[in-house]
């Protein structure tokens, strides 16, 4: 349309992110200086020599636009908006020496001295009489496990090797198995019943963590804790599939 100018303005503010930290930051720019000259004042934003960076300009709602590779050309003939990105590529393969934790040298304090803190989490904790620090609370606890551990225990005394049986186990279906072993195990405390499922349910074959506790056939062979097993007169192949 004659006499319409169009008037472009000579700055700019662009979002700057870059591959040595994770920060944003927003700089304005005048439209005339060359990708070169941008480069030196990026330079002293994120850490990156010139030499070895590479430039991505992204839209205002960060979709990638282009490469700004020619270091001749003015900032000006990209298409630059307000609020685009600018992402510094460096290629030297540095760390950012803030982000870098491997280089923080790490401060840890005894455990003694810890305790006569008197405002730490523990000293707070003390006071307060919760947690490990609830003799109440704890004593109830180890009552609890040691039950349990008795529970368990009788269980496994009234299994025996051959036994027929039917493993229960919350959050899966119900298996028909015989057992294979009973007792205790070097994977984890307390005691443990081996069983060799009707199918192939299991995890194993019999060894675990190298140590060889019965044989069965690969993916047949499993282990439970002694009150998940229910002993009966279950044949072979013969299957609740109304649970299963």
């Amino acid at each position: 349309m004659e006499g319409l100018t169009v008037v472009t303005n000579p700055t700019v503010n662009v979002r700057i992110t870059n591959t040595i930290s994770s920060f944003e930051m927003t700089r304005r720019f005048n439209r005339g200086i060359s990708i070169a000259e941008l480069k030196g004042k990026l330079e002293m934003l994120v850490g990156a020599s010139p030499a070895s960076m590479d430039l991505e300009l992204f839209s205002v709602s960060d979709i990638f636009l282009q490469k700004m590779d020619d270091n001749e050309a003015l900032l000006g003939s990209y298409s630059v908006d307000d609020n685009c990105r600018i992402h510094v590529i460096d290629n030297s393969g540095q760390i950012n020496e803030f982000t870098d934790v491997s280089k923080v040298e790490k401060f840890e304090l005894p455990d003694d001295a810890y305790g006569k803190r008197p405002d730490s989490m523990r000293s707070f904790m003390k006071k307060q009489g919760v947690g490990q620090f609830n003799e109440e609370e704890q004593a109830k606890k180890k009552a609890d496990i040691a039950a349990r551990n008795d529970e368990q225990k009788a269980a496994a005394d009234a299994l025996s090797v051959g036994n027929r049986c039917k493993v229960q186990v919350p959050g899966q279906p119900t298996k028909l198995a015989t057992v294979m072993y009973v007792g205790t195990a070097d994977f984890k405390p307390g005691h443990w019943v081996g069983v060799k499922y009707d199918e192939p349910m299991g995890k194993h074959d019999g060894t675990v963590a190298g140590k060889n506790y019965f044989q069965c056939e690969n993916k047949y062979g499993g282990f439970v804790k002694p009150l998940s097993v229910t002993v009966g007169d279950f044949p072979e192949e013969v299957y609740d599939f109304d649970e299963m």
